[in-house]
């Protein structure tokens, strides 16, 4: 071993420039992500129509939207320890092709009990798309990069589903809400061959299992490296017990990390998803008109894509849990002020932007937060049980909307009632530690470890 190169992966990638080529995997990542973001709202899209076409209540609707949430939960679930056991890139396409695959078979469906089943597949394959995507981006970029870049990916979300809006708008008059589902899983399933052929598996994913060094050197090669024959690649990483992947996240080290994770993004999804779904309702409720109301609601999801830029771009240097604890307790003030002032339209347009910033730029920070957490053999498991499990929150929240309006009558309480979870959120991400573990080195023969020990203490 000592006539070999020694080369460990992370510092290498964090020793150099971003390269062209992980720019272009940043991009086709964020394009994954727009459609993700596209095909989660589509339905909200299409839904006057698709009450109107098929002669439902709106009651009816609720359970069409409700099991695309259940499914996307239960496929960040799924996708995470496959994800670790097979590899980022497989499983990432595989998601897509099952959300593209669903989505356009969605445009088929005859009845709402149909339409229901399909949005449910739909949502297994979103599920596992977005934290695959953070996973694979963030074993490719340098960490002192790596949390602008995640959130300039993440980003990609928001301008989806801002897109989907007008996409409708020009497809529904002519061709109706069967064209509007037929874009989403068309275009996705165009561009899989694409994917297969440019987008890389992980080169860490790689070395911890042990995957030949021919495969790795191809993947480095492509974004600047140049390596000898006999150059052998390793990584530092922590001892990780040999059990179940889901129970390795409460192993010595990772257990209270693991819950501060799934509390904050549960918090923050709860907060986020009871905004998008009623803040029109609650505003309209208050005498705004539902042009101004849109508006308004609008704005909460632009704000989001500033401040996740901007948390990510903060988490690159400064501390990161406080940064992203710090904008939950700004968002939290803006909420708590609506609540307590009742401002009028015009600056509650200014606070529920503000509150965008904030909260949807903390939970934005989350995503790069999440994977610097979790070493290379656990880490899709990690990221996307923290999906998984805040989704919970998302449902929770839109589920209790309407019974949250009625228990708090007034416009303003809904807005204090909110500013608790984001406080805790705020507390409770300050708590994080990181996991102290024993390290090893991967991706080498135990026989070699002497040599390797010498060679690299030698550098």
């Amino acid at each position: 071993m000592s006539n070999h190169d020694i080369v460990d992966v992370k510092e290498w990638i964090d020793s150099r420039p971003i390269s062209g080529y992980q720019w272009l995997i940043l991009a086709l990542c964020f394009i994954i992500i727009m459609f993700d973001g596209y095909d989660a709202a589509v339905m909200g899209f299409i839904a006057p129509a698709l009450i109107e076409d098929w002669g439902m209540s709106r009651a009816e609707m609720g359970p069409i939207l409700g099991c695309a949430m259940f499914g996307v939960a239960l496929g960040a679930l799924i996708a995470g320890p496959w994800s670790d056991r097979f590899g980022r890139k497989r499983v990432l396409l595989l998601s897509i092709l099952c959300f593209a695959s669903f989505s356009l078979l969605s445009a088929f469906a005859r009845s709402p009990m149909e339409m229901a089943f399909l949005r449910f597949l739909t949502g297994l394959g979103l599920g596992a798309v977005m934290p695959n995507c953070v996973t694979l981006v963030s074993e490719y970029m340098p960490e002192r990069r790596r949390s602008l870049m995640i959130t300039l990916m993440y980003s990609g979300f928001n301008i989806g589903s801002g897109l989907g809006g007008f996409i409708a708008a020009g497809l529904l008059p002519t061709f109706g809400w069967k064209a509007v589902l037929c874009f989403g899983g068309i275009i996705p399933l165009l561009m899989l061959p694409l994917l297969l052929w440019i987008l890389p598996e992980s080169a860490m994913y790689m070395v911890v299992r042990n995957i030949s060094r021919d495969k790795i050197a191809a993947a480095l090669t492509r974004i600047g490296g140049q390596f000898k024959a006999n150059t052998a690649f390793v990584l530092n990483a922590p001892v990780i017990p040999k059990q179940a992947p889901v129970l390795q996240l409460f192993s010595r080290g990772y257990a209270r990390g693991t819950v501060v994770l799934w509390t904050t993004y549960f918090m923050g999804l709860f907060v986020i998803y009871l905004l998008n779904g009623w803040l029109p309702t609650i505003m309209r409720t208050g005498g705004v008109s539902l042009e101004r109301a849109a508006i308004v609601a609008g704005l909460f999801q632009l704000g989001g894509t500033v401040g996740g830029l901007l948390v990510g771009s903060l988490m690159d240097r400064l501390q990161a849990k406080y940064v992203i604890g710090s904008f939950y307790f700004l968002g939290c003030c803006s909420l708590l002020s609506q609540g307590i002032f009742g401002f009028g339209p015009e600056v509650l347009a200014l606070l529920v932007f503000f509150s965008g910033v904030c909260i949807n730029g903390a939970q934005t920070g989350l995503q790069a937060f999440s994977p610097a957490y979790y070493p290379t053999e656990m880490r899709a498991t990690g990221v996307c049980w923290m999906h998984g499990i805040g989704r919970s929150g998302a449902i929770l929240s839109s589920s209790l909307g309407g019974v949250l309006l009625g228990v708090f009558p007034g416009e303003t309480s809904i807005f204090i009632i909110l500013s608790l979870p984001a406080l805790l959120a705020a507390i409770v991400i300050t708590r994080h530690k990181k996991a102290r573990t024993q390290q090893q080195v991967k991706g080498i023969d135990l026989n070699d470890l002497p040599a390797l020990s010498r060679t690299m203490n030698n550098r």
